[in-house]
């Protein structure tokens, strides 16, 4: 009878904090947003170390791995770390190099060209007046209209929203000074990971051993070492898919004489590192980019990337990525779109791993279930007999 009584008063307090919760749910996410926020920092620390152990590894078994002197040994864990965090510096710096200074020059390509466009676009409503009579009710307000006029307006108008233009501009410098203060805590708390990662998986152990009952345990560990295996065969899977894509991108544009050839080849390759949608997103600013120097090309171009994408995603993709983590392509569409929409970019690389994870311990589980159903049903069988 006790045990009953306590079974229903943990009922009661938990529909009385679902109520609260419930009737006060703007409160309650302040306090969730404002947890989150003050983590952050860490979150973030604790993602950035997740990637650079996949580095780790295989430089530590590169890292003299038959040494037998201490300095050596010693030094292996504070090299290794140093090589993992300057390659993803260095690629991060590699990209930006690639892609900044064609978006720059492309810019500038477009601000000369407006003048030349405007005039030839003037140049084509006067010959077509004629035959048709509505453009000749405005063709004189274009005809009046001066470019150099507007373009000064423009300028005006800028200048005279410095106040706004100011207040905008320290936010921004506020965000961009607080955004670098998380990022170097967050590296410097995924270093101090790195360095004592051993030790803390084994607190990790500990606590699990402690408050997770013997039965399960080893569902616990199994369900950590499928969200791990398809975490890391995600992150690289998709970095080698997006290398290959962005290499092939730029090899093809470089044969059939596409400008801005590296530059696009980069983004869609950068771009490819979110799933299904990624390539598609690189197309359109490449696309963009070839359009300010050939619109023909810049077709020509939409039409070659769907035919590279069609081979990636039906010959590439399965093969690095698709079978590394056992989820089939109708569920990596959901799980993207899933995921974009909860929590933007960020969302639609969680969401594929995550999904993974799922459908694994899912799969696994209805077997399970089948087998012991097949299984009393043959005893069932044999009863009979």
């Amino acid at each position: 009878m006790t045990k009953e009584i306590k079974k229903y008063i943990k009922i009661g307090i938990i529909v009385a904090v679902l109520y609260l919760v419930v009737t006060n749910i703007e409160s309650v996410w302040g306090i969730i947003t404002s947890i989150a926020s003050a983590f952050y920092p860490l979150i973030l620390g604790v993602v950035i170390a997740y990637i650079m152990s996949i580095i780790l590894k295989p430089l530590e078994r590169i890292y003299f791995p038959k040494a037998k002197n201490k300095l050596l040994i010693k030094s292996r864990r504070p090299v290794c770390i140093l090589l993992s965090f300057l390659i993803i510096v260095l690629v991060i710096a590699l990209v930006l190099l690639m892609v900044i200074p064609e978006i720059i020059a492309s810019a500038t390509l477009i601000g000369r060209e407006i003048p030349d466009v405007y005039r030839s676009l003037h140049e084509w409503v006067t010959e077509k007046s004629a035959a048709i009579p509505e453009i000749q009710q405005w063709l004189p307000n274009l005809q009046n209209f001066d470019i150099s006029d507007t373009m000064s307006r423009i300028v005006n108008f800028i200048i005279s929203g410095t106040g706004g233009m100011l207040n905008s501009a320290f936010g921004f410098v506020t965000g961009f000074v607080g955004g670098t203060a998380n990022l170097i805590i967050a590296i410097i708390f995924a270093v101090y990971m790195l360095f004592n990662k051993e030790r803390l998986l084994s607190q990790l152990i500990r606590i699990s051993e402690a408050y997770i009952k013997i039965k399960n345990k080893l569902w616990f560990r199994h369900v950590i070492d499928t969200a791990n295996k398809s975490f890391s065969k995600f992150i690289v899977g998709q970095c080698t898919e997006a290398v290959i894509l962005g290499l092939l991108c730029i090899i093809g544009m470089s044969i059939f004489r596409f400008p801005y050839a590296v530059m696009t080849g980069t983004v869609v390759g950068v771009t490819a590192l979110i799933p299904i949608i990624g390539a598609f997103l690189g197309a359109i600013i490449g696309a963009f980019m070839i359009f300010t120097v050939d619109p023909m090309q810049a077709l020509f171009f939409l039409i070659f990337l769907i035919v590279l994408m069609q081979i990636e995603g039906n010959l590439i993709y399965p093969r690095v990525v698709g079978n590394s983590i056992g989820l089939p392509g109708i569920w990596v569409l959901a799980a993207v779109t899933v995921g974009g929409g909860l929590w933007g970019v960020a969302g639609m690389l969680v969401g594929v791993p995550l999904a993974a994870t799922v459908y694994k311990l899912l799969r696994e589980s209805v077997n399970g279930r089948l087998a012991t159903v097949e299984a009393e049903g043959e005893d069932r069988e044999n009863g009979r007999e």
